[in-house]
């Protein structure tokens, strides 16, 4: 395999703990918060991004404008049943979702599956790794690559998951800081 295949699948672990990282809140409000959620709307689960516009109206509330007036208490009713313990309050077509001060324990909670998600994108790295370092013990066996070419593309990767692992490190290091700043 070519580092870079190599890079982009490790990359893809990235983007993974940064799209599951997104879903955890901070203590700010941010949009992208509520981008999960899905809405019944006409029978099917509707993306809530897709039937309002979602924007932070300050630090610790988020603002959601249906595009639809008859939408709104099926939204309403979306954000109080998602995982995320959010009582929204509606003002004519306008939902505000109040966000709670974390309490200390809450973000303790919170690091621990920052942690486990960072742990399943480190795993996901290391798997690519061993697939890389199985592929060429394979062609050293088959005698289409030589020892010496073997561990230097053993080399080459180690290289590159040590730096996918560190990344995934600052992540979540950086995730952390967020989590305790009050």
């Amino acid at each position: 395999m070519l580092n870079s295949d190599i890079e982009k699948r490790m990359q893809k672990s990235i983007d993974m703990l940064h799209h599951e990282l997104s879903k955890l809140r901070t203590g700010r409000a941010h949009p992208s918060l509520l981008e999960h959620i899905t809405v019944s709307y006409y029978g099917n689960d509707t993306p809530l991004s897709q039937l309002a516009s979602i924007t932070a109206a300050d630090a610790r509330t988020l603002q959601v404008q249906p595009w639809e007036k008859n939408i709104v208490p099926d939204i309403e009713k979306a954000i109080m049943q998602s995982d995320l313990g959010l009582n929204p309050a509606t003002s004519g077509n306008v939902i505000r979702v109040p966000l709670p001060a974390l309490t200390e324990e809450r973000r303790k909670e919170m690091i621990k599956l920052v942690k486990a998600e960072a742990e399943k994108a480190k795993v996901a790295v290391r798997n690519i790794r061993r697939d890389v370092n199985d592929d060429s013990k394979r062609q050293v066996k088959n005698k289409t690559m030589s020892e010496d070419e073997e561990r230097r593309v053993q080399s080459q990767v180690q290289t590159i998951t040590d730096k996918f692992v560190n990344e995934i490190d600052n992540i979540v290091s950086q995730k952390e800081k967020d989590l305790m700043a009050i």
